[in-house]
């Protein structure tokens, strides 16, 4: 199965603002810091803001952040919500016109395969792209989040 920019796109602003969830971030901040298009960034916070797993404020303290715990999220949703096609071969399309459809055990094997694809992605949460969070930090140019920072006295 191939996913689309679209998804991966998706993916990359899930991980952004889990790195500092505390944190309002702007369209802006994470196509600066993935070197992408703010214009398709738009249309993918668009539908991850309509599939309510990110939510954005407008104004002066607006922006985006996560809505629910990365923990919560997996990578799985987040395929199926930003994907609009999983029709693998032709026997899954409605207008199927392969004549050897009611014979074929091929069908059988490629949905089985996809259903294991999106089961493994089911198995991953937001969270777990994460772990290795001050080296995502660091290659993103976003600062520790201030509740790590150490207090000042």
């Amino acid at each position: 199965m191939r996913l689309t920019v679209f998804t991966d796109y998706a993916l990359r602003v899930l991980i952004y603002l889990a790195l500092d969830p505390d944190r309002r971030v702007t369209i802006r901040d994470i196509a600066d810091a993935y070197g992408i298009s703010r214009n398709h960034l738009m249309k993918v916070v668009n539908t991850l803001t309509r599939a309510e797993l990110v939510e954005a404020s407008r104004g002066v303290n607006g922006g985006l952040t996560l809505a629910h715990p990365a923990e919560e999220i997996t990578v799985g949703e987040v395929v199926r919500k930003t994907e609009d096609d999983f029709d693998l071969v032709e026997c899954f399309r409605p207008e199927n016109q392969c004549v050897i459809t009611p014979e074929c055990v091929l069908k059988n094997v490629f949905s089985q395969a996809q259903t294991a694809f999106l089961s493994q992605l089911d198995d991953h949460t937001i969270a777990d792209l994460i772990s290795p969070s001050q080296r995502l930090r660091k290659r993103l140019k976003i600062a520790s989040p201030a509740s790590a920072s150490p207090a000042t006295t």
